[in-house]
C-alpha cells in the first residue's frame, strides 16, 4: 500500500510542475483571461504538490515532473518567473518551512498567478516542491502568498522559484 500511496503522491505533484512548464502569453503581454480549465489546472497542481508529504526522493522527482505536465494546461498563461520573488525561508509554528512569495503584475489587466516553489538544501538538492496561487492581482500592482513545505525540513533550506505562470 505504501508504494501505491507514493505513486499517487508523485502523480499529483508532477501535475503541479507541468502546468507551469511551457506557458506563453501569445506575444501580447496580456496573458489572456483566466478560464475554468486554467483555474482547475492550478487547483490540481497545488493539490498535487501539497500531497507529496514525505514520500521520498524518487516520489519527489516523479511528482515534480507530473506537476509540470499539469501546469502546462494553463494555455492562456504567460511565463513570468522574472516577475516573482521568494523571500528567505523561515519556520512556522507547526515546524514547516515557509517563504513569502511576491508577484508583480506587469499586464494591463487583473491577473492571477501560479508559482512552483522548490525548497532545496545548500547543495541544490530538492527537498520539497509546492505550488501557491496569488489571485486577482491588479494591473501594475504586486500580490503575495506564503509557500509552506508539505513536511518538516531541516538544515540550510532555501526557497527557489522554479516556475511561474500568470493567467
Amino acid at each position: 500500500m505504501g508504494g501505491h500511496r507514493a505513486h499517487r503522491a508523485a502523480a499529483v505533484t508532477v501535475l503541479a510542475a507541468a502546468v507551469l512548464a511551457g506557458c506563453s502569453d501569445g506575444g501580447d503581454g496580456g496573458g489572456g483571461t483566466p478560464t475554468d480549465s486554467a483555474s482547475a489546472a492550478v487547483s490540481r497542481a497545488a493539490s498535487a504538490a501539497s500531497s507529496l508529504a514525505s514520500e521520498g526522493s524518487e516520489a519527489l522527482a516523479s511528482a515534480t515532473a507530473e506537476a509540470g505536465r499539469w501546469l502546462e494546461d494553463i494555455t492562456s498563461g504567460a511565463d513570468v518567473k522574472a516577475d516573482v520573488k521568494a523571500g528567505a525561508p523561515g519556520t512556522d509554528s507547526g515546524g514547516r518551512t515557509t517563504a513569502a512569495i511576491t508577484v508583480r503584475n506587469t499586464a494591463k489587466d487583473t491577473k492571477s498567478f501560479a508559482v512552483q516553489v522548490n525548497f532545496t538544501d545548500a547543495g541544490n538538492t530538492l527537498l520539497d516542491t509546492v505550488v501557491v496561487t496569488v489571485d486577482d492581482v491588479p494591473a501594475g500592482r504586486s500580490g503575495s502568498a506564503t509557500a509552506r513545505s508539505s513536511h518538516d525540513l531541516s538544515g540550510d533550506v532555501r526557497a527557489v522559484v522554479a516556475r511561474a505562470v500568470r493567467y
